[in-house]
């Protein structure tokens, strides 16, 4: 089952410094929310808040309706909320099977993480060709697959991406958020972190746009994309 995530009023930082302020968001259930913004607008520190390592200073973020600020990152992630992080961040030298079993290291039921494996393979058949390969000599791309497939294996209500497009061929992007579109029909809410707004608004239902710490523009996926700001940020 999926979840919602609300943001409401945050502001966080580090040391004396507020990076975001007064920030709200909402991600409805079985819905593709999207976080647009170049670097430096708070991004990563919003993932940083949710998932539990930068702790709200003021603000709540609930999830289902209970308030997770401040929560530490397991438990948070214990809830359903898997992250897809930015870089991939996989385990090189660890085998394609192993890298998605790390990602079920929650689960104790062996039938639940062969189904969750098979389900995986289904959306990644490229995977399964290579279960005993190293993540490590794998391509950009394939690397990419293996990280939203083992974040897949927690079972998650949520999966919160983070820059999935970063580094990526213009190939394995828009492979990438094909898969991401197809993960959310079957069910999964998603909160998608990024920069790329071509690819970013085509297949999201709703987003805000955060500039210097600040949301400066929300709504559908088309009001974005008819935005005057958001079109000359980033349409030219």
């Amino acid at each position: 089952m999926s979840a919602s995530l609300a943001v409401e009023g945050l502001f966080a930082g580090y040391d004396r410094a507020d990076v975001l302020m007064d920030v709200s968001i909402a991600a409805r259930t079985g819905e593709i929310t999207c976080i647009l913004g170049s670097n430096g607008s708070g991004k990563t520190t919003l993932v940083r808040s949710i998932l539990g390592l930068t702790p709200p200073r003021r603000g709540r973020i609930l999830f289902d309706d209970a308030d997770i600020g401040g929560l530490p990152t397991h438990r948070v992630i214990g809830l359903g909320i898997a992250c897809i992080p930015e870089g991939r961040k996989v385990f090189p030298k660890l085998t394609i099977e192993e890298n998605l079993r790390l990602g079920a290291y929650r689960e104790a039921d062996d039938d639940t993480i062969r189904e969750r494996l098979r389900d995986v393979y289904r959306v990644f058949p490229r995977l399964e060709e290579r279960t005993t390969q190293l993540a490590g000599t794998m391509s950009g791309g394939e690397q990419a697959m293996l990280s939203i497939g083992r974040g897949l294996m927690a079972g998650p209500r949520m999966l919160l991406i983070d820059e999935p497009s970063l580094g990526l061929s213009p190939r394995f992007v828009a492979q990438n958020f094909d898969v991401i579109r197809r993960v959310n029909e079957q069910g999964v809410t998603v909160l998608l972190v990024e920069q790329n707004a071509h690819q970013t608004l085509a297949i999201a239902h709703r987003g805000y746009v955060l500039s210097q710490g600040r949301v400066v523009a929300q709504g559908t996926a088309a009001e974005l994309r008819n935005n005057e700001e958001v079109r000359r940020a980033y349409f030219g």
